[in-house]
């Protein structure tokens, strides 16, 4: 559902001149709810307002597409200090800042890292835990925030 969902409303977010930096979906039946994380491209602060601005347009493209197919709850919010990061271009613009990261698959028996982010080369994310360096595949990873 969060890949329909990105592949849906990532044109209409950067049509609005933001970045869609992530998607969370709760089903629960009439109490799901869709929170979508949107940040600007020019440097500046999210407010109230692109976060309105975010809501309507998101809203109705979820509408017209019949996305949900059911009733929900829509959020559009700031990234705030704990940020998501979805793509190799976020991990690598926080190199050298602390993170958490899990995993859908475990790795090595382990699923959560929470370190200093490396670089990112050929698809693997680099995060150092206890000294010790892990390469991580960004197409395995199932959530990853910055920690604030």
């Amino acid at each position: 559902m969060k890949d329909k969902l990105c592949g849906l409303l990532e044109p209409v977010v950067s049509g609005l001149g933001y970045e869609l930096l992530d998607i969370e979906w709760s089903s629960a039946g009439r109490n799901s709810v869709v929170r979508v994380y949107i940040d600007r491209t020019d440097g500046g602060s999210i407010g109230l307002d692109d976060c309105e601005r975010g809501s309507r347009a998101i809203d109705a493209a979820l509408d017209a597409a019949d996305a949900i197919g059911h009733e929900y709850q829509l959020e559009v919010s700031s990234p705030g200090f704990d940020r998501p990061l979805r793509t190799a271009a976020h991990f690598a613009r926080f190199a050298g800042s602390e993170a958490r990261i899990e995993l859908a698959m475990p790795l090595d028996g382990r699923r959560r890292f929470r370190g200093r982010l490396g670089p990112v080369n050929e698809g693997m994310v680099t995060i150092v835990v206890d000294r010790k360096e892990w390469r991580l595949p960004l197409a395995g990873i199932s959530k990853a925030r910055l920690v604030g």
